[in-house]
């Protein structure tokens, strides 16, 4: 049986940011999404993950699930089977990072949450094209879901994250590294950069895609997944 797929959201995203994906893989074998849930900081989300993940699993993370799938693989390499890094960075937060993200909490805090997530993802972190409307208003859905207290957690999270370069070197399982080309906030050359530093790893740039691919592209994102998913396992 092939290993179980489990997909982590971004921040204040839900099941929905990989609709698509889920609808394509889950007659062949076992879908899970894990919500990032358990504290303020990215070792507390991936605690509460190694309670609920299978045995092992190939593990998709994206944004800031992918900085959790980082911490997972760094605690418990011999849970992953293989790994998906997503528009993600294994960066720590620089200090006007964390100063930037201070006033937004504030002001989702004060009632202005709506305000702060359409900053948080704007229509220029989309490609341009028909779907970019579409994929606001679900953005806009999946945080309204989550509410205020999320993001402050999620928030701090970012906040908190811890540099996870070493740990890139050490992983030894098939690794996909992907992104949408038109990434702002975590460009192409960074996951280039991502994929260098861990051995064996497949890089997938995908054109006509901002911030979420699996959403604005969803079958090239599923065509990434498929070759990963038939990448040979290393030897430990």
């Amino acid at each position: 049986m092939p290993e179980p797929l489990v997909f982590l959201p971004g921040l204040m995203a839900d099941l929905r940011q990989f609709a698509p994906q889920i609808g394509v893989f889950s007659p062949e074998r076992a879908v899970m999404v894990a919500p990032l849930q358990g504290g303020e900081r990215i070792e507390e989300m991936a605690s509460g993950l190694l309670d609920v993940l299978p045995k092992r699993s190939a593990l998709v993370g994206a944004g800031l699930g992918g900085m959790v799938a980082l911490e997972v693989i760094r605690r418990a390499p011999d849970r992953v089977a293989r790994l998906a890094l997503m528009d993600t960075t294994p960066l720590a937060a620089t200090p006007q990072q964390v100063a930037d993200i201070e006033p937004r909490i504030i002001r989702a805090r004060a009632g202005k949450f709506a305000e702060v997530m359409a900053e948080e993802v704007a229509a220029a972190d989309l490609a341009p094209g028909p779907q970019r409307s579409e994929v606001l208003a679900l953005v806009a859905e999946m945080a309204h879901g989550l509410g205020p207290e999320a993001y402050v957690r999620q928030s701090r999270a970012l906040q908190r994250r811890r540099d996870q370069q070493g740990t890139l070197r050490r992983i030894n399982v098939p690794v996909l590294v992907l992104c949408g080309a038109q990434n702002r906030r975590y460009e192409a050359k960074r996951h280039a950069f991502m994929a260098e530093l861990i051995p064996g790893a497949k890089l997938a740039v995908i054109e006509g895609a901002g911030l979420l691919p699996t959403l604005e592209q969803p079958e090239a994102v599923v065509a990434a997944l498929r070759d990963w998913l038939k990448m040979p396992l290393l030897l430990r």
